[in-house]
């Protein structure tokens, strides 16, 4: 379930409290009068929660006995695959649309969240602001929050130096989640809890745990990576700049470009419903009440996975190893060739196909666009474009794959290597940052919410095959 469900919905919800304007997007933003309390993300919340809250009871109270869906012994051993089991209310993932946040589609977003320059990428605090409140925020809005997360960017020392007590050649993940972890000695959630804090307050310092470790992310993801590849000097976060811009520029890429890239790498990656690995595991953690960085602590050692955002670098690497062996201009008969071979021998061929999407991830077809907009004579790109034409088919033909299409991780790659990030190994890294505007939202609406301890039951193989007896026999 989402607040808003599309453009329509959200200009009537709106319209009492908005003006329209046009701009050179031909597009409408959306301007709220500007008050101290409309610029401040903390009061919009407050003011939404109450309603949500009684929404949920209402849910509850007149639907909770609806069934939706039947649970077969397929989904049980399968991963729980297509079971409709969580509450997820920032982002909604349809198998043929594609992921739209609260309600609004990629393309969508692109039109209507405030950019840096006109006919620019989504800023990513536009899209944390509207995932939080379900409100296409203004331009003054979106500024607001941008140099709120840089008021609250700065990082301890000690995260650093735990950091540091890794060796150099740890995975740029693991260097990653051991900051985040030391960050956590710093949780107001913990200190409120030990301070005996009401659970409908919980909301309140989840907030503020969950926006300090937003803001600070960047900052240490940046440290791993300049740790590991650029002999461990340090760039500063620029005041100047907004978060997918300061993050790029910490890393080392001061390139328009590529902070027009970033923006849009963030804000794409950000949430993607909760089902997910990472999103599920944030949100498992968090309700036994664990604070916000233990939770994303959790849910980037998921995303670590190769089946989930390891893909990222995966994805490249196969790339590259195509070009390595059969050169750059390899033809479309070639590449047939090369991913038969890649399949017989027990592989997939990385960045296609998905668990719930049945079509083109929309995300790939966006960074699509913007390399065809940016890089379009790059012959990584145009392999890509080849492979978009050659591997569905194949796919379709072996018929075990119900989604033959690319995904986001078969583009993001070649994107961040043209424009200079070259090291696959930390493309994950990317991901986690850019995550933690998704899973940190819809914790702060879980503790709002008062969403209980996850805990589904599980069975055994034994109570399997009796169950099943016993229904063939009914």
């Amino acid at each position: 379930m989402v607040l808003f469900r599309g453009l329509s919905r959200l200009s009537s919800t709106l319209r009492s409290r908005t003006v329209q304007q046009p701009n050179n997007l031909g597009s409408v933003r959306w301007l709220q009068m500007q008050t101290s309390t409309d610029l401040d993300l903390h009061s919009q919340l407050k003011e939404l929660i109450p309603e949500q809250q009684e929404r949920l009871k209402k849910i509850r109270s007149d639907y909770g006995k609806v069934q939706l869906g039947n649970i077969t012994t397929d989904m049980v051993i399968g991963g729980m695959r297509g079971m409709v089991g969580l509450l997820w209310e920032t982002s909604l993932l349809d198998p043929e649309e594609g992921i739209r946040f609260r309600g609004l589609s990629i393309p969508e977003c692109q039109k209507v969240l405030p950019a840096a320059q006109p006919d620019g990428e989504p800023l990513p605090e536009g899209l944390l602001w509207l995932l939080l409140t379900g409100k296409v925020p203004s331009k003054e809005q979106v500024n607001a929050l941008s140099k709120e997360l840089r008021d609250r960017a700065a990082v301890p020392d000690y995260a650093f130096k735990a950091i540091d007590a890794l060796p150099v050649s740890a995975h740029p993940m693991t260097q990653f989640t051991t900051g985040v972890m030391a960050l956590q000695v710093q949780s107001e959630f913990q200190k409120a809890y030990d301070q005996g804090i009401h659970k409908s307050k919980y909301w309140e310092p989840t907030f503020e745990d969950s926006l300090n470790l937003i803001a600070r992310l960047p900052a240490v993801a940046a440290y791993v990576y300049r740790r590991i590849f650029k002999d461990g000097k340090i760039i500063p976060m620029d005041d100047s700049l907004d978060y997918g811009a300061n993050f790029s520029h910490m890393l080392g890429f001061d390139d328009p470009k590529m902070h027009e890239l970033m923006r849009l790498y963030v804000t794409i990656h950000s949430d993607h419903e909760g089902g997910n690995v990472s999103a599920h595991t944030g949100h498992l953690v968090a309700s036994a009440l664990s604070d916000p960085y233990l939770s994303f602590a959790a849910a980037l050692n998921g995303l670590a996975g190769p089946l989930h955002g390891l893909a990222n670098q995966e994805v490249l690497l196969w790339i590259k190893s195509v070009v390595e062996e059969c050169g750059e201009n390899i033809s479309k008969d070639q590449l047939k060739d090369y991913v038969w071979k890649t399949l017989n021998s027990g592989k997939v061929v990385p960045g296609f196909g998905h668990g719930v999407l049945r079509k083109t991830d929309p995300r790939y077809m966006c960074q699509r666009e913007f390399a065809l907009k940016h890089l379009p004579k790059d012959p990584l790109f145009q392999l890509v474009s080849k492979l978009y034409d050659v591997v569905p088919p194949i796919l379709t033909e072996l018929g075990k794959v119900k989604n033959p299409w690319p995904n986001v991780d078969a583009h993001s790659g070649v994107l961040l290597n043209y424009y200079g990030l070259t090291e696959a190994r930390y493309y994950t890294v990317l991901f986690g940052v850019s995550r933690s505007i998704g899973i940190c939202s819809q914790l702060i609406w879980d503790r709002a919410l008062g969403l209980p301890l996850e805990r589904p039951k599980s069975v055994t193989m034994e109570w399997l095959e009796n169950h099943c007896k016993k229904a063939a026999a009914a």
